[in-house]
C-alpha cells in the first residue's frame, strides 16, 4: 500500500528590505493571521520575538551528549588501563585521571558534535536523497518571505491574505502547493 503523499498550499509575499518583512510580521500578528513560517537569505535580528519563536532546547541535548561522551570516555580508559590491560607507564598507577582528562574532553566534544549534527539533521529533515521544498529559490539569495497555509481556505481568506500584502508593500506575491 502506497503511503499518501500531504501537499500544503501555500500564499507567500517576497520583501526586498528586512525591515519591510519585520513590519509586515508586526501587521500580520495585528491582525491574527496565523504565520506558517518567515524565510530570510540571513538571520534578521529582532525577529524570532516578533514572530513569537521561544529559544531553542537544543543546547540540553548537546549537554547531554557531550556528558555521555565524557562519561563514554572517562570509563573506556578506567576500565581498560585497571582491568583489561594494566601497565605501569614510567611509574605512574594503573587508574592516572590527570591523564584521563584529554581523551575525556576529545570524546565531550565528538559525541556533542556527532549528536548535535544526527538531531539537526533529523529536526530539519536534510538527510541524503530527502527533496528539498523551496517556495522561491531567491529566498536563499536576497528576497524575504512571509508565508501563510491556504489548504482548504475560502475566496474570502485569500481575498484577506491579498489585501494584507498589499498593504504591507510586499513586492511580490505568489502561490505555490508543496
Amino acid at each position: 500500500m502506497a503511503a499518501a503523499s500531504t501537499s500544503t498550499k501555500v500564499f507567500y509575499g517576497l520583501y526586498n528590505d528586512e525591515e519591510d518583512l519585520k513590519d509586515a510580521v508586526r501587521s500580520a500578528k495585528a491582525q491574527h493571521l496565523e504565520i506558517m513560517d518567515v524565510y530570510t537569505p540571513f538571520p534578521v535580528h529582532g525577529l524570532d520575538p516578533i514572530v513569537g519563536l521561544q529559544e531553542s532546547r537544543l543546547h540540553y541535548l548537546g549537554f547531554i551528549y557531550g556528558a555521555t561522551g565524557a562519561l563514554f570516555g572517562f570509563l573506556s580508559m578506567s576500565w581498560i588501563f585497571t582491568r583489561d590491560w594494566p601497565t605501569m607507564f614510567g611509574g605512574k598507577p594503573f587508574w592516572a585521571v590527570p591523564s584521563f582528562i584529554p581523551i575525556t574532553f576529545e570524546m565531550t566534544v565528538l559525541f556533542a558534535a556527532w549528536g548535535m549534527t544526527l538531531t539537526f539533521y533529523t529536526i530539519c529533515g536534510l538527510w541524503p536523497g530527502v527533496k528539498a521544498k523551496v517556495l522561491d529559490n531567491r529566498i536563499t539569495d536576497d528576497k524575504f518571505c512571509v508565508a501563510f497555509d491556504v489548504t482548504g481556505s475560502s475566496e474570502s481568506d485569500l481575498d484577506k491574505l491579498q489585501g494584507f500584502f498589499k498593504s504591507t508593500h510586499a513586492s511580490e506575491v505568489s502561490t505555490k502547493t508543496i
